[in-house]
């Protein structure tokens, strides 16, 4: 079984930086892609951003240029970076790995 873990998440200014954190455990972590997906009150979930094991990425549009994602291996770790953030942004940023998801953490863009 995969625990995964998210932090990371506050309240940020429009046009600020915040870097998310999934923190995995298991011995599959490594063997999957892992995933960050977000939802805004009142949306679907929505796919933002996904790293392949050996560290191929990928990016919705809305993101695309903002957000970097990275994955470090020996930590068990997935990194979302994301900057010039917009109060569009705001939602509860989700990490997945494989069938398995965080609890979420929250991120408020606002003035």
């Amino acid at each position: 079984q995969v625990r995964l873990v998210e932090s990371g998440g506050g309240l940020v200014q429009p046009g600020g930086s915040l870097r998310l954190s999934c923190v995995g455990s298991g011995s599959i972590f490594s063997t999957y892609a892992v995933d960050w997906y977000r939802q805004a009150p009142g949306k679907e979930r929505e796919w933002v951003a996904s790293v392949t094991r050996t560290g191929g990425v990928n990016y919705a549009d809305s993101v695309k240029g903002r957000f970097t994602i990275s994955r470090d291996n020996a930590q068990k770790t997935v990194y979302l970076q994301m900057n010039s953030l917009k109060p569009e942004d705001t939602a509860v940023y989700y990490c997945k790995n494989w069938q398995y998801w965080g609890q979420g953490t929250q991120v408020i863009v606002s003035s």
